[in-house]
């Protein structure tokens, strides 16, 4: 059973590593587009930084366990990444596509990281759980962050609208 755990847990590890790779190809079109709303683009920027340290455990993790990342998942989820971000790129409401993809995106991700969590635990792999603890914890940070600034991008968005301003990033 315990090498069951162990398979179990090296592929949630892997879909991790994917998964945050799948995070920057999100987060790079974004930050490359955005002009009108600078508060977002910081929190991307920021946001883009721990995603970075945040592949770089999960990595330390899998060393730890004489493992490695999937290079096909990680290009494949990455490529899926791209896409959506092309796919928002052509709405009049980017910005809110962004926001509300985003939102939903972080919550995927909590929800991953307490997974890991819960395989760490049951397969005793102690040494695991303080990287994962801290990537859960930077993913609630973000999600709560695009939680409390929607209202305010969302009002942006409408205003300049309204003024015929450019609204879309």
């Amino acid at each position: 059973m315990t090498e069951d755990r162990r398979s179990l847990f090296v592929t949630g590890l892997r879909n991790a590593h994917a998964m945050e790779n799948q995070a920057i190809s999100i987060i790079k079109p974004q930050l490359s587009r955005i002009e009108n709303y600078p508060q977002v683009a910081r929190r991307l920027e920021e946001h883009l930084r721990e995603t970075e340290g945040q592949i770089a455990r999960l990595e330390e993790v899998l060393v730890s366990l004489n493992e490695d990342h999937s290079t096909l998942k990680d290009w494949m989820l990455s490529a899926g990444g791209s896409m959506a971000a092309i796919g928002h790129s052509l709405a009049d409401d980017e910005i809110l596509k962004n926001s509300l993809a985003n939102y939903a995106f972080e919550n995927y991700e909590i929800a991953a990281y307490n997974s890991l969590l819960v395989m760490a635990e049951m397969g005793a792999f102690n040494s695991a759980y303080s990287a994962l603890r801290e990537n859960l914890a930077e993913e609630e940070n973000m999600a709560l962050w695009l939680s409390e600034n929607l209202r305010e991008v969302t009002a942006e968005f409408v205003t300049r609208r309204e003024a015929g301003e450019s609204a879309k990033v």
